[in-house]
């Protein structure tokens, strides 16, 4: 009797020592499982923009309503060769409208590659119309000018130094066209009340840091937006005169002239979409000394033009694919 009421303890003691063995592995295969299957989803991120490619940004294709490309270049023909060289191989792609304010005409030989990459990167017989919007004078309103025999209805504004995959493309085109009086862009900024000279009706302009820190904004710069169309006549032919002739004089603010004439036309705030930007470029305007002090005051010169209102409205909203951010 009493060797029998020993050899339980060691029993029972056994029998805890195995069911922990086997809590322990499970938990491991789940971990192994869950990092595979993260790992997997988040693959093309780890692997750059060059492998985002038309076969997965058919899989976020909404109806095939396509839209066009309106890119901003001066004298960074390798930027533009690889801007082109990866927005033709989107399939929502429908032209891209190269922006030209250079004194001479845009070299043959860089002509010639762009409409040759054009070509190779066709699917299906489609391949997106490139065409140079040639401009005499070198102005920043260049970039918003009314252009001819337009195909789409909806715009992607975007720098020539700034990629993003085709899918975040995609993705962000999805949301425009539930929104498409609006601006869906992924660079949003805001502006602040300006108490620090006891002056009513200032604004100040707030950056990226300003944004993270409060989740609030109010606009998304055009060097990677969406827009309708029709905002390139209004800002060509019925904007106030002397809000181009600033930003001409200045070489500063068109998006912000922007911002402010798609929200007193639509009466919305815009929306900030999340995603991976890839900048192959340097550091452009932005970095230099000063920027947000001639950010402000174009904000408060513009007001004025808009008679001392205040057309920009903020928002806390984030579209965010949630097919490719797991932790949302």
């Amino acid at each position: 009797m009493r060797g029998r009421s020993l050899r339980r303890p060691v029993m029972i003691q056994r029998l805890w020592q195995v069911a922990v063995t086997i809590k322990i592995k499970l938990l491991l295969c789940c971990c192994i499982g869950l990092a595979v299957i993260l790992f997997t989803a988040r693959a093309s991120d780890l692997m750059g923009w060059t492998s985002d490619d038309g076969a997965s940004a058919l899989r976020y294709s909404t109806p095939r309503k396509r839209y066009a490309i309106l890119m901003n270049t001066w004298k960074r023909y390798d930027l533009l060769k690889k801007s082109i060289s990866h927005y033709t191989t989107c399939l929502g792609v429908e032209s891209i409208h190269i922006v030209w304010s250079e004194p001479a005409p845009p070299p043959v030989s860089l002509v010639s590659f762009l409409q040759g990459t054009a070509k190779a990167n066709s699917r299906d017989g489609r391949e997106a119309e490139l065409r140079f919007e040639m401009n005499e004078e070198d102005s920043l309103n260049n970039r918003f000018k009314e252009i001819k025999g337009l195909k789409t209805e909806a715009i992607f504004s975007v720098d020539d130094d700034v990629i993003f995959g085709c899918s975040t493309l995609e993705f962000a085109f999805s949301v425009w066209q539930s929104a498409p009086q609006t601006m869906v862009g992924f660079v949003p900024r805001m502006h602040w009340i300006d108490r620090s000279k006891g002056e009513m009706g200032r604004f100040r302009y707030g950056g990226w840091w300003s944004v993270w820190w409060t989740g609030t904004y109010s606009m998304v710069l055009s060097k990677a937006a969406f827009f309708h169309s029709k905002y390139l006549s209004i800002y060509t032919n019925h904007m106030p005169s002397s809000i181009r002739d600033y930003i001409t004089k200045n070489r500063n603010c068109e998006d912000i002239a922007m911002s402010f004439l798609v929200a007193n036309v639509s009466g919305a705030p815009p929306v900030w979409v999340q995603g991976k930007i890839y900048e192959i470029g340097s550091s452009g305007i932005s970095s230099l000394g000063g920027h947000s002090e001639r950010r402000s005051q174009c904000l408060n010169i513009f007001v004025e033009e808009y008679g001392g209102i205040m057309p920009l409205l903020p928002s806390t909203l984030k579209a965010v694919d949630s097919r490719q951010f797991w932790s949302w």
